[in-house]
């Protein structure tokens, strides 16, 4: 399909929208003011006069026509972001009329539709007007509206205590036993770079020291530490215990509110293991079966059993930890709708603390998407989501923070429902971008945050284990950057 632009440069927002209705198509994109486009193609013109401008949409999609067009007055505030969103809204509704599909987050192609929740609310706004608002300048539905509100003020008070001088940690373990056919991240399989992680320990070691060292210099007050990866049990409970040290001694952990290790696979947990993170300050772990049907487990290449999770979850819970995360995925290969309504009911009869429901995402770089398999593209994905939704309101858990991202069935979204009082504040300051992240270890992204200038600037660490010990030195000196973007703040 062809993208004409005319007058305008909308090219990433028009190809967002389109992305939502033909999702597995490549776009070429050409700027004339002519369209001569042959086959299937979108014509998006901006035509400015002395006090007003026309904007209008013409598209051809497998043999039928449509249009749309809308007049802006000249000189109104906020005309050309105003211009850029009408254009999305004049494309979405003339494919939505030439398709007979929709998406209910209508024209929101970002990531994080919560945010505009919860600026409305900063701002003062009510529910009524919130949803006014979703429902006409973004097209959401009724449905969209509630699960993004309901989201918002479930954070609302996260939010209002979060101190303007604190900081979270995140720390990379990129090691898997085993990689799932689904996965996009920077993990690596065990099998095949186990000779890595002594030194990989060394130099996040180094790293985390060097970045404490900083922090003190810096003023800033440590909040909350996150373990994520790959799967940081992967490591032996020693190999652990070494880097939860490393943190202690290297960063004041006085005002600490909350500490998070993604024990992930149910194979890689032991006794030993758990007992070292309960003795050690831990206070929230992930268990993630990602779906309770051994066939898919297997057609995903998970190399655990659904027994092995639900022996792992009862070691937790006699190890002492009273906040436990599971994670499950919609529309996975191999899932039907019967066989996700038992995961579903069968963890809110094991009533974790936290269950988040994550839609597949058919990542470039996953064995599901390179290995030309898309039979998975027809799982009733959305059926699965909104009976999760249902069953998990209905059990007293609530959505407190929620994401989307590229290439999502549906065109869904990923949810963390929690029991009140025990939402993750990390998951909740990084989805909302309201806390500077400093991330350690291979595949980190640092987001520094000042919200009082609305600056945020990333700094990313080397992406694969290899490449971060190769050329530790080098990576450190990005560290400056952390102490240049503090100077500037002040």
């Amino acid at each position: 399909m062809t993208l004409v632009f005319s007058g305008n440069d909308y090219k990433y927002e028009l190809e967002g929208i389109m992305k939502l209705f033909i999702p597995a198509r490549l776009f070429k994109h050409v700027y004339s003011d002519k369209c001569e486009a042959e086959g299937d193609f979108v014509f998006a013109r901006k035509k400015e006069f002395s006090s007003y401008t026309l904007l209008y949409v013409i598209v051809s999609y497998e043999g039928k026509t449509a249009h749309k067009a809308h007049i802006v007055p000249g000189g109104s505030s906020g005309y050309e972001a105003d211009c850029e969103l009408i254009m999305s809204r004049l494309l979405y509704k003339v494919m939505q009329r030439l398709t007979g599909k929709g998406s209910g987050w209508g024209v929101i192609t970002g990531i994080r539709p919560v945010k505009r929740v919860n600026t409305m609310l900063s701002e003062g706004l009510r529910a009524k007007e919130i949803f006014t608002v979703m429902k006409e300048r973004y097209l959401c539905s009724d449905e969209k509206c509630r699960i993004a509100y309901m989201t918002a003020k479930v954070q609302e008070q996260a939010l209002k205590e979060l101190s303007s001088d604190s900081f979270s940690l995140y720390i990379s373990i990129p090691f898997c036993p085993t990689r799932c056919s689904y996965c996009s991240f920077v993990s690596q399989s065990v099998e095949g770079t186990a000779k890595l992680i002594p030194e990989y320990i060394n130099k996040l070691c180094e790293e985390i020291r060097y970045t404490g060292t900083l922090v003190k210099k810096l003023g800033l007050r440590l909040d909350t530490v996150y373990f994520g990866g790959g799967t940081p049990t992967t490591l032996t409970a020693q190999q652990l215990g070494r880097i939860i040290d490393t943190v202690s001694d290297s960063f004041d952990m006085s005002h600490l509110r909350e500490y998070t290790v993604e024990a992930g696979r149910p194979d890689t947990i032991t006794p030993d293991k758990l007992e070292t993170l309960k003795q050690k300050g831990v206070g929230r772990i992930s268990i993630n079966p990602q779906t309770l049907n051994d066939e898919v487990l297997e057609a995903i290449g998970r190399k655990h059993t659904v027994r092995q999770f639900y022996d792992s979850f009862a070691l937790a819970r006699q190890a002492g930890f009273e906040c436990i995360n599971t994670d499950i995925i919609a529309g996975l290969p191999k899932d039907t709708v019967e066989s996700f309504r038992h995961t579903i009911d069968e963890l809110i009869r094991l009533e974790p603390e936290n269950i988040t429901v994550h839609t597949l995402s058919i990542k470039r770089s996953s064995r599901i998407n390179q290995s030309g398999d898309r039979q998975v593209l027809d799982n009733p994905a959305e059926e699965m989501v909104r009976y999760a939704s249902e069953k998990l309101l209905d059990a007293g858990y609530y959505p407190y923070y929620l994401y989307r991202q590229k290439n999502m069935l549906d065109n869904l979204e990923n949810i963390g429902w929690a029991k009140m009082g025990t939402e993750s504040l990390y998951n909740i300051y990084i989805m909302e971008e309201v806390q500077t992240i400093l991330a350690m270890g291979a595949g980190g992204s640092t987001k520094l945050v000042d919200t009082e200038n609305a600056r945020l600037e990333r700094v990313f660490n080397y992406k694969f284990p290899l490449e971060y010990n190769k050329h530790f030195d080098l990576m450190i000196k990005k560290k400056d950057e952390v102490e240049r973007f503090y100077a500037q703040k002040e």
